[in-house]
């Protein structure tokens, strides 16, 4: 049997940083996306007694007997229930740890430890001791803050949940999951962020389960539901970032300059939540108008997240060649490198901005926002 899955990535439109500090956040999913294969042998195959994992992006594969998983792993059939998502225990995560070093992954790849072993965690948690071959590929870069650790947990547990669901229709379109089966996936896919974040939001994982947008507050997560097409260029600058120092910085300066950057984080607040607004408007002002608003909040959202010190000059060196081209950006996640959102309001060619970009050496993406969350295929 094959099952398959995929999950959307992430941007933040509004509000990152100050978030942090009690304002208000909007994201999105944004069409590309994170796709899971989930093979499993007939009993007569040589490879009946082994769990495969292959990553395709990156040329590389691992692979364990599932002897030498049940003897890392502590397993209680009570506490085998894919219905109920549990956290993973320091124990359980060191076990599993030991799964992964003897992997021997090359240095240079020693960062996708933790990927690893989200992948041992909700495997067995939600399949149990099963053998399989699992695909994994990408269309998201990773450590660029489009959330490709949430669409990588997200899509793993579609694809594990997926293939014990009863109602099988087999076709060749995607799918989506039901309500239910959707709370399930994410509070699972939860469960795998924090084994490689630690104490992650939940937004990425939220963005990437549903789909479309979500506005983020203070803990509180609103799903929310575009009324009109919204089109942005990425441009990854390839530039890594350390995002602790970052949210650090902006901390510190608050701490210094607390009336000062209130007033930063408050104007911020005001930006996401009429940014909400506008995209959850059903009115009679034209998307055209809209997109103008749009365009002018993007532009002040840059503006202060600059004064909150965490833009880079790999950003402004894309928002100055956007510039020239009529077309307003700014930057997406934590700053200080990462990604930049530059709007495409309705009509824009984007072929000469996006050839200047690229000979300048950044990566470039034009997506569609708001759209599906996961789903999966048979």
């Amino acid at each position: 049997m094959e099952v398959k899955a995929r999950a959307p990535g992430k941007i933040i439109l509004a509000g990152e940083h100050a978030v942090v500090h009690g304002s208000t956040a909007v994201a999105a999913a944004v069409d590309l996306y994170t796709y899971v294969t989930l093979r499993f042998p007939l009993q007569s195959a040589e490879n009946n007694d082994r769990l495969t994992l292959q990553l395709k992006d990156i040329s590389l594969e691992f692979s364990w007997s599932l002897a030498r998983i049940k003897e890392a792993i502590p397993y209680d059939s009570t506490t085998l229930c894919r219905s109920t998502p549990t956290s993973c225990s320091q124990e359980t995560l060191k076990s599993i740890a030991v799964l992964v070093e003897e992997q021997n992954l090359p240095k240079e790849k020693i960062w996708l430890s933790s990927g690893i072993s989200t992948f041992l965690w909700l495997y067995t948690r939600i399949i149990g001791f099963n053998p399989a071959t699992v695909v994994i590929n990408s269309e998201l870069p990773y450590g660029s803050g489009l959330g490709s650790s949430a669409a990588l947990c997200v899509a793993l547990t579609a694809a594990l949940l997926a293939s014990s669901l009863s109602d099988k229709t087999r076709g060749n379109g995607w799918s989506s999951l039901d309500e239910t089966n959707l709370e399930l996936l994410n509070k699972w896919a939860f469960e795998g962020e924090k084994i490689i974040h630690g104490k992650p939001s939940g937004i990425d994982n939220t963005v990437s389960a549903y789909g479309n947008m979500i506005k983020f507050c203070s803990g509180e997560i609103t799903r929310l539901q575009s009324n009109m097409p919204l089109r942005m260029l990425i441009t990854n600058t390839r530039v890594g970032r350390n995002t602790k120092a970052l949210v650090s910085g902006v901390s510190q300066r608050a701490a210094r300059h607390p009336d000062v950057m209130n007033s930063v984080f408050n104007a911020v607040d005001s930006i996401s939540k009429e940014l909400a607004a506008i995209i959850q408007s059903k009115d009679d002002t034209s998307v055209t108008e809209k997109e103008e608003s749009i365009k002018e909040l993007m532009e002040m959202n840059q503006g202060l997240l600059q004064s909150m010190g965490v833009s880079h000059s790999s950003i402004e060196a894309v928002i100055q060649t956007t510039v020239k081209h009529k077309l307003v950006s700014k930057l997406t996640g934590a700053g200080g490198g990462g990604c930049i959102l530059t709007l495409l309001p309705t009509g824009t060619v984007v072929d000469k901005v996006v050839k200047e970009l690229e000979s300048s050496g950044f990566q470039c993406f034009t997506a569609s926002i708001g759209g599906n969350g996961a789903q999966i295929s048979y």
